[in-house]
């Protein structure tokens, strides 16, 4: 059965009967939570079967669960963190382990509840201009470092039994305006950015999914890397990432257009899914249409990452606790 090329929301807890059945007509690869669908722990339970029910598969349900300020999971449903680039620090020559066990707790809470994927490891290489909305949601500014970092990140996910989506493909950083709300512009020639910005990607080119970055590359192509076929060939050939790539949200004010337009123009540019988040029931309805069933290529690349979901290994959440407790000088992560 091929699967939509759309990953959409819902607008509650719980999903209308008019939800149910665009879902069941449309069936879209997965599915995005966030702060609005979250009550308790028996409701978030409740509408990841809601949605797997919809689609009558054990479709992919994700959420930006990084810590700090992007977290849509909070106490006591789940741990609060530090954002992730205080956390990097505190640990100093640490961090690798202590990135990998904050990570696989936030994994853990997150099968818990159904929810099977996560918005992260976020590899983008901080500047000194990056925009606050970003810079401290990365980890450090060394490319070497981050990717490190990113590597046990992504380990911790799938040792929960959650695949992680590499994001922002293929860097976010150099960004000096938030792309939730404009379209930021990088002017840098492509020697550099390869030997920068994009080698994170490039050490975790073999992860299962990634998010694209709604910015310019000014010397590369004008178009937005998310629309853009040349920037699409440079993420498969010479970052090598073969994995499944959704767009960043296309309701972000970054991307100029129609939702239908913006639809059409990422999947011709070569990404896999159209990821819509926030809209209406009639913008969901239109996006999921106008997506329409994934390529070949795309369905194969979908059917490889849900092959990498396994079952969680064992976790001794106490002893996980204590020993980043201890990497963090004392810090205690109970919810």
């Amino acid at each position: 059965m091929k699967f939509g090329a759309a990953i959409t929301d819902a607008e509650g807890l719980r999903l209308t009967r008019q939800e149910r059945d665009l879902f069941r007509q449309m069936n879209p690869f997965g599915f995005i939570l966030f702060a609005r669908n979250v009550e308790s722990t028996d409701q978030v339970r409740a509408l990841c079967d809601d949605f797997r029910e919809a689609v009558g598969r054990n479709c992919p349900i994700t959420i930006d669960q990084e810590g700090g300020r992007v977290q849509r999971l909070r106490a006591p449903l789940a741990r609060e963190w530090q954002p992730p680039m205080d956390h990097v620090t505190n640990a100093g020559e640490q961090a690798e382990r202590a990135m990998y066990l904050r990570y696989r707790l936030i994994a853990d809470e997150l099968f818990s509840l159904g929810i099977d994927s996560n918005c992260a490891p976020m590899v983008d290489v901080a500047q000194q201009g990056t925009h606050a909305f970003l810079k401290n949601r990365c980890y450090a500014t060394d490319p070497e470092r981050i990717s490190g970092i990113g590597r046990a990140v992504a380990k911790g996910h799938l040792d929960g039994g959650v695949l992680p989506v590499l994001k922002h493909i293929p860097g976010h950083g150099r960004a000096t305006m938030d792309s939730h709300y404009d379209l930021p512009l990088v002017d840098l020639s492509l020697d550099v950015l390869e030997s920068s910005d994009f080698a994170p990607f490039r050490a975790l080119n073999d992860l299962p999914m990634g998010m694209t970055a709604h910015l310019v590359y000014d010397q590369i192509d004008p178009q937005p890397a998310t629309i853009s076929a040349i920037m699409m060939d440079l993420i498969r050939d010479k970052i090598g990432f073969d994995g499944l790539i959704m767009t960043d949200d296309i309701s972000m004010k970054a991307l100029s257009g129609s939702l239908m337009d913006l639809s059409r123009q990422s999947l011709q540019a070569g990404c896999d899914v159209v990821l819509h988040c926030n809209g209406s029931f009639a913008e969901r309805a239109e996006v999921m249409e106008t997506a329409g069933e994934m390529s070949d290529v795309a369905q194969a690349r979908a059917e490889r990452a849900l092959a990498m979901r396994k079952p969680p290994q064992e976790l001794d959440i106490p002893a996980a606790e204590a020993e980043l407790s201890a990497l963090m000088g004392g810090q205690v992560y109970e919810r």
